[in-house]
């Protein structure tokens, strides 16, 4: 796989914030950071969600990984910036799922649920699954953009 430039947010030093920073890294992946994982930054979820969503359809970043405690915030947060499909994910099959059918731009976890080797599922299943060009899903991911412009 090609190197990615992924935009990370993290609203709290805890769980895999900064494994995941790391493991990115390690797959060749820049990583930008944002909140906790950004000294100097606002690192409430709403703020660091938003601005790694931001980096995704502002072109500065392929996709991005945004964390909170449950995912929940972060998710929200992201999906409210026009252009991104944000799917909070807890295993690799949704992960993989959320890439192939929803072309998801944005994964958000939760830094209270995964763990380490979970991480690792699901960063595996999101980086190796690519998007569905099945008409049916494409139309589904259009009608989802069509509903962002509403």
């Amino acid at each position: 796989m090609a190197s990615l430039r992924i935009s990370v947010s993290a609203d709290w030093d805890k769980g895999v914030a900064r494994q995941l920073t790391e493991e990115l890294e390690r797959r060749g992946h820049e990583v930008i950071p944002h909140g906790v994982l950004k000294p100097g930054d606002k690192d409430d979820w709403a703020f660091c969600s938003e601005a790694a969503a931001r980096d995704v359809v502002q072109g500065r970043a392929d996709q991005a990984i945004v964390c909170c405690w449950t995912g929940t915030g972060a998710s929200i947060a992201a999906n409210k910036v026009p252009g991104v499909r944000a799917a909070l994910c807890t295993d690799a099959y949704t992960a993989g799922g959320a890439r192939r059918w929803n072309d998801a731009n944005v994964l958000a976890l939760s830094l209270r649920l995964t763990s380490s080797s979970v991480l690792g599922e699901i960063l595996d299943a999101w980086f190796e699954t690519a998007p569905s060009e099945d008409p049916v899903d494409l139309e589904n991911i259009q009608q989802v953009e069509r509903i962002g412009r509403a």
